[in-house]
């Protein structure tokens, strides 16, 4: 079956992609034939690995197994598909975590996974070419992808990054930072919003940026809100790829998620039970990044970083 979708197939690749960031561990395995991903398989599964690393600086023993779990049974999806490439990678916090090397050491040895930690840089060109793929208009894009440790802001157009800024900003790091009661206090809600501004001026200062036409958000975050939007269950990828939320809908739900105790965030339909924990921080950088930039609407992606990086492997 190598061959069949190797290079003889007019240049098409099987690629296999497992993304194990700060809050979600995820696979994408898709065929690549020139621009075009078409998927076979994706899943996603929060897994928190960048749980207390903000305080402790280290990853704890029980997300890493965690981690490894959920990688133990992608692997068992993806195996029998015979990609052409496997690729591992880990985004903020392993490039955080003083015990990143005996974690990689253990995807090495319990899966044979070399995996490669990004550079925010990195990961910021990736987020881009997977955000803007296939797009026609791609003139003055600005990408938000609003991961557990870190939030990636990239402007270019076409094919060229103009601007990125990797933030020290995440859904994990900031809820363990500043919400502390349930439901949120406002001012801890507050505290939140002033922190993420402070580091989006400091990341801006200086520089005199294109405005953005257009703005693509990517990651639990958005795709989550898409979904209590338009109240999905099940969750629908094609309903959230390409669905477009104003600034007031999303400070809407912000006031509704934020004032909800944990236990009834869980019942959201449209939220993932997982994702309740960190949602109130994420729609708090979302909207902290839409004000920095003037935006008063975004547009909802499922195309991100597993896109950019199969793109790249094959």
């Amino acid at each position: 079956m190598g061959s069949a979708h190797g290079t003889d197939a007019g240049g098409s690749a099987r690629v296999a992609v497992v993304d194990m960031g700060t809050n979600s561990t995820r696979l994408l395995v898709a065929d690549v034939a020139g621009n075009e991903v078409r998927e076979i398989e994706r899943h996603s599964t929060v897994t928190r690995l960048g749980r207390g690393v903000d305080t402790a600086g280290s990853l704890a023993a029980e997300a890493i197994e965690e981690v490894c779990e959920t990688v133990a049974a992608y692997r068992d999806i993806y195996q029998p598909l015979e990609p052409d490439h496997v690729v591992a990678l880990a985004t903020s916090a392993v490039r955080d975590a003083s015990n990143s090397g005996a974690f990689m050491a253990e995807l090495r040895e319990r899966f044979a996974l070399d995996a490669t930690v990004l550079a925010g840089a990195d990961e910021a060109r990736l987020t881009y070419t997977g955000a803007t793929l296939g797009r026609t208009d791609r003139h003055h894009i600005l990408v938000v992808d609003i991961g557990g440790g870190s939030t990636e802001l990239v402007l270019g157009s076409g094919e060229e990054v103009s601007f990125y800024a990797s933030l020290q900003v995440g859904v994990v790091r900031h809820t363990e930072r500043h919400l502390s009661a349930d439901p949120p206090r406002p001012e801890d809600v507050e505290a939140l919003a002033d922190d993420v501004h402070h580091q989006i001026d400091v990341a801006l200062e200086g520089q005199s940026l294109p405005s953005a036409e257009t703005c693509i958000a990517v990651a639990g975050t958005p795709t989550s809100l898409a979904a209590i939007d338009q109240k999905l269950d099940p969750y629908d990828p094609e309903r959230v790829h390409g669905y477009r939320l104003s600034l007031e809908a999303i400070q809407h739900l912000c006031s509704e998620l934020s004032s909800l105790p944990l236990a009834e965030r869980r019942l959201l339909t449209g939220l993932h039970e997982r994702r309740a924990p960190t949602i109130v921080a994420g729609v708090v950088i979302l909207i902290a990044v839409m004000r920095a930039f003037g935006r008063d609407e975004i547009e909802v992606s499922e195309h991100d970083i597993l896109y950019g990086a199969a793109l790249e492997a094959a």
